[in-house]
């Protein structure tokens, strides 16, 4: 479901996807890691720009928002969540497995129908204006995510398609794809990852049909706006809808995760959804969140069309489920080409155990970077970002370890710690220096820092 920055009644079955063809033009190096503002909708124009992004058989032009690099347009379209006996296929695989007989409607089709091939690129109105999220919103910013131009963008969310689908007429989905954001860098964040959207919604009858004494039972009211409901809701329709969406979560981490599975909520909020809750599992004995979710807003519902509904929305993230469910330490690995990770998820059956067994574990490299920021607006997500895409995956952790201010001058130092691994080989100091100091160089030209090397 949108916002999770810390996630046909007849199935759609994808093809599998050719890899796009990707073309950068003249991508000036300011574009290339831009700081952090807020996006406006779709409906602002662009500026115009000779150069251009060819990306899924399409060019969109760039202006002052682009911001996406060449290594993150390169992932796109290898859609890992539809590559067969991948690790994200089979947990895409068992989902859909467990809402297909679970969930049948009454001419015994599947009640959810499933949409996996949906292109990543959209527009910032799918994105945000569609879910309701405020122009000054923070999830909007060039440091979060990465933009083509201000009108499109690689979605931050599998929620970007619940407008669309809700207006086809659909009222029970799951929608599964790649999803794209600028963030840290350690052994559970990547800047592709994958998120499964689970939409319901309910008519009158539908809710209350199994209620005694639900025939006076109503969907709406002109009330009040509180912490558990939206003014438009009765109590009763909003209890009903969170029940059921609970229960069909639990359903589902139980199924995943076997019946000993120990599971609590926690109330959240998010700007589209209110009620709303994430669901943490005990694996281990540690408390993990797996997924948000929430009473979906009405006003979403109503513009897509379906005024005489209510609704529930969730999100869950891919990996966060594969790197528990297998025990996979390092969220890079999902990317491995090397057949000694790949051929353990070459498995009869999507339910068959596994117990990820991990690759010889090759000795860490550490460099210490140092500079002091420049006076203008500096993003974290932007060195973060700037060193991934020299480094790549050989970087497996990035932390800031001192900062400083001088006092005198005011100036801030930051002092960040990168730990290098190779997850398939042993590498080199030399190997590790040339992309160090490359970083280093780049940082001083693209962010404007002024090393203290």
């Amino acid at each position: 479901m949108a916002m999770l920055w810390k996630f046909m009644r007849v199935a759609k079955y994808s093809k599998t996807a050719l890899l796009p063809k990707v073309k950068v033009r003249g991508i000036p190096t300011h574009l290339r890691h831009s700081s952090s503002k807020s996006v406006p909708s779709e409906s602002a124009a662009s500026a115009p720009c000779s150069n251009t992004v060819e990306l899924l058989d399409k060019a969109y032009a760039q202006d002052d928002y682009s911001n996406v690099t060449e290594k993150i347009l390169s992932k796109v379209g290898k859609n890992l969540h539809n590559k067969k006996h991948h690790p994200l296929w089979l947990i895409k695989e068992q989902i859909k497995d467990h809402f297909y007989k679970q969930y049948v409607g009454r001419h015994g089709n599947p009640l959810f129908s499933v949409y996996d091939s949906l292109s990543p690129v959209v527009t910032v109105q799918q994105n945000f204006d569609s879910l309701l999220i405020p122009q000054n919103h923070a999830s909007r910013s060039k440091e979060d995510n990465y933009y083509l131009n201000r009108r499109h963008m690689l979605r931050a969310h599998t929620s970007a398609h619940q407008w669309d689908l809700i207006h086809s007429g659909l009222d029970a989905f799951l929608a599964v794809g790649d999803v794209y954001r600028r963030d840290t860098i350690d052994n559970t964040h990547y800047p592709v990852f994958h998120q499964m959207e689970g939409v319901r919604l309910f008519s009158c009858h539908e809710l209350f049909s199994n209620i005694k004494d639900g025939e006076g039972l109503q969907l709406f009211e002109q009330g009040h706006r509180t912490a558990h409901k939206q003014k438009c809701h009765t109590m009763e329709a909003v209890r009903l809808v969170e029940f059921n969406l609970k229960r069909v979560l639990t359903k589902l981490m139980t199924h995943i995760f076997g019946d000993g599975l120990q599971v609590r909520w926690v109330d959240c909020y998010f700007p589209f959804t209110h009620p709303s809750f994430e669901m943490e599992i005990n694996f281990q004995g540690e408390w993990m969140e797996v997924l948000g979710c929430g009473v979906m807003e009405q006003q979403l519902v109503n513009s897509a069309g379906a005024r005489d509904k209510i609704g529930w929305a969730f999100g869950l993230g891919l990996e966060r489920l594969a790197m528990i469910l297998y025990d996979i330490p390092d969220i890079r690995l999902f990317w491995s080409e090397d057949e000694r990770f790949l051929k353990q998820f070459v498995v009869p059956h999507i339910w068959q155990k596994i117990k990820f067994q991990p690759l010889s574990k090759y000795p860490p490299l550490i460099n210490d970077i140092s500079f002091w920021l420049p006076s203008e607006t500096y993003s974290k997500n932007d060195f973060y970002e700037l060193a991934r895409t020299i480094g790549g995956d050989l970087i497996e952790k990035i932390v800031l370890v001192d900062e400083f201010t001088h006092p005198k001058t005011k100036k801030v130092s930051h002092c960040y710690r990168i730990i290098y691994r190779h997850p398939e080989k042993t590498l080199t100091q030399d190997e590790v220096h040339r992309i160090h100091q490359a970083i280093e160089e780049s940082a001083v030209q693209e962010l404007g820092v002024e090393g203290r090397f």
